[in-house]
């Protein structure tokens, strides 16, 4: 029996797919620093869901993510050809608050 699933394994590619092709696409394009912290893949590999985060203000988290909305389907094409796999999961992105939520909990024990 294997020891993953597929979806996790594909999810984890794309993950480092991800980040190596937009890192500097974001830096580019965005005024905030963007952070892609995982990739959920659903078990028929249908759908993916890209989590990310902003280091910022509300203003930079609304830029960030009117530009994945804008590039999805480009962004989905350019991950299409990275991957080794006969259909390429519908992409979306969703914002991930842990490391906002992360580095609060540090400020709130750093001031006990």
């Amino acid at each position: 029996m294997r020891q993953f699933k597929r979806s996790k394994r594909v999810g984890s590619q794309m993950l480092r797919d991800v980040r190596d092709l937009l890192e500097q696409e974001c830096a580019a394009n965005i005024s905030a620093m963007v952070t892609f912290t995982d990739v959920e893949v659903t078990n028929d590999l249908r759908y993916a869901t890209i989590y990310y985060s902003v280091l910022g203000d509300e203003k930079k988290k609304t830029e960030a993510a009117r530009y994945f909305g804008k590039n999805r389907i480009r962004i989905q094409f350019k991950l299409g050809r990275l991957l080794n796999i006969k259909q390429i999961p519908e992409i979306s992105f969703k914002f991930d608050p842990s490391i906002e939520r992360g580095m609060r909990i540090e400020q709130l024990l750093n001031e006990i």
